[in-house]
């Protein structure tokens, strides 16, 4: 299993989205977090189909850092049932991964 993950999660406004990314990024739960603007979400809720405008915030963090990362974005999200899914990073720049490392355990 790889140590570092990328935790993806979709918000209802930017706002939002700023206020989880800063509040992992000061709670040294992350090395970074991106906003990316422009989600158009369709899905099932309450066996409807909706749509949604959307900010998806991509976090680069570390495994062991997962539990905590998924209690902010529970604890400061908007939505009901929030999106919070891991993908595990594979290999990259390994100056970039060791940063990832650093920033979190610094």
């Amino acid at each position: 299993m790889t140590e570092k993950i990328i935790v993806l999660s979709n918000t209802g406004s930017l706002a939002e989205a700023r206020k989880i990314a800063h509040a992992l990024i000061d709670g040294k739960l992350a090395a970074c977090v991106n906003i990316v603007p422009g989600v158009e979400s369709i899905y099932w809720w309450q066996h409807k189909v909706e749509a949604a405008a959307e900010w998806m915030i991509v976090v680069k963090t570390l495994r062991s850092k997962f539990d905590a990362v998924q209690e902010t974005i529970r604890a400061l999200h908007s939505y009901d049932l929030p999106e919070c899914i891991t993908l595990a990073i594979e290999g990259g720049l390994p100056e970039y991964l060791q940063w990832i490392r650093d920033s979190i355990e610094s």
